[in-house]
């Protein structure tokens, strides 16, 4: 039974990951960069315009949220490796800057102070007056949306024309509470790493998750962290007021979301040394919804994972993560076996990343945006997929109206 229990134990090394950070940057060939930046708690690449050198027409881009330092590397290879991003823009003559955190998992706050820096010097570095592009994927978007905000809020000048965000949970980002309470379950030995519940668990996730699990006490509500970061954002005035807002979302815009059904088993551990006859279900409307059904061998437990008052967040339209599938391969590597129903399910609703209504609310979440009047959303222009894509994929569409849109 120890090895049963060590097998189970090894699944805390998974993570979840999204589309732009799980990219391996090889075979794809990611240039060096033209200079190498140290920042507070971070650093940047700069990369010039194509037959230029110096920082001309800049565009500075932040990571977003995973385990560990950022790997610019395949953040690079992430952006450029389907649709060129990165090539289009150095083509078109400006220098991109692709902004890095020591910790991606670190307050959202403290590695706004990275931004920040990485905008100051590149105002200092670059060659003519050209004003800045600033923005961000998924939690790189909020780190500059408040580095901008708390500059202007400061009397800084960030010199900032446009800022957009590409699938940033403007309105919080959904992890099953099933899987958030998975992560806990996992046993551990005392001094053993749990990289999937420091995940969970990391300052910027709890920032971030529109709900969050807490193992203390088997509660589901706004973390407190969520709810200082929210009050120190709107302290700042919430947005950056000089520079257009643009926003990007990986969901549609029509309503339609992930072929989920509310309540049905997502995903089932049916083989008998991993975690044996857990059991996750898609999140339904209502009270006293079961969301997961965990067990384990050594020590042995069992527990029964509800909540109350939730939408249908799992097949809301939004930008997609495979959370069950990431679950189901960490389990059948280990050698169980399992019964996936459905892999992949809502992470950023196409409401939060256009900063439209509230998630909270079934209706909201569901709602046709591209029915709506364009004052709704707190952006000044935004767009959204033509049909449900992965969590900050970079498509045609959405590629070229970003591209379109950056300052002359």
């Amino acid at each position: 039974m120890a090895a049963e229990q060590n097998i189970e134990q090894q699944v805390g090394s998974l993570v979840l990951q999204a589309e732009v950070s799980s990219v391996s940057p090889l075979p794809y060939p990611v240039p060096n960069a033209d200079e190498e930046w140290d920042l507070p708690y971070g650093f940047a690449r700069v990369y010039y315009a194509e037959g230029f050198r110096g920082v001309r027409r800049p565009v500075v881009m932040a990571d977003g949220f995973n385990l560990g330092p950022s790997d610019l590397t395949a953040f690079y290879a992430g952006l450029d490796r389907d649709h060129s991003l990165i090539t289009k823009m150095r083509q078109r003559g400006r220098t991109v800057i692709l902004v890095g955190f020591q910790d991606r998992t670190a307050s959202i706050l403290r590695n706004a102070e990275t931004a920040q820096a990485a905008i100051m010097r590149t105002i200092a570095e670059q060659l003519g007056d050209d004003r800045l592009a600033v923005g961000g994927f998924s939690m790189g978007g909020l780190v500059t949306r408040y580095a901008l905000a708390r500059m202007e809020y400061q009397r800084m000048d960030h010199r900032t024309a446009l800022y957009f965000s590409y699938d940033t949970p403007h309105r919080g980002a959904v992890i099953p509470i099933g899987i958030q309470a998975f992560a806990h379950f996992i046993p551990t030995l005392p001094g053993q790493q749990n990289d999937f519940a420091r995940q969970i668990d990391s300052p910027a996730a709890r920032e971030m998750l529109f709900r969050h699990y807490d193992s203390d006490t088997g509660t589901v509500q706004e973390d407190p962290l969520r709810t200082e970061f929210l009050r120190r954002l709107q302290e700042v005035g919430g947005w950056p007021r000089i520079p257009r807002l643009i926003g990007v979302a990986n969901g549609t815009g029509d309503g339609t979301g992930v072929a989920v059904r509310p309540g049905e088993m997502a995903l089932k551990s049916t083989g008998a040394v991993v975690f044996p006859g857990t059991t996750f279900f898609t999140q339904a409307t209502g009270d006293g919804v079961t969301v997961a059904e965990l067990k384990r061998l050594l020590p042995p437990a069992s527990k029964t994972v509800t909540t109350d008052g939730l939408p249908e967040l799992d097949g809301a339209p939004g930008g997609t993560l495979d959370s069950y599938g990431i679950i189901a391969k960490a389990l059948e590597e280990k050698g169980g076996k399992t019964d996936l129903r459905h892999p992949t399910v809502c992470f950023v609703p196409s409401v939060s990343a256009v900063a439209v209504r509230d998630i909270g609310n079934q209706d909201d979440l569901y709602v046709k945006i591209d029915g709506l009047a364009p004052d709704e959303s707190e952006l000044d222009d935004f767009i959204c997929s033509s049909e449900t894509t992965a969590h900050t994929a970079i498509t045609a569409d959405l590629c070229e109206w970003l591209l379109d849109r950056l300052p002359n």
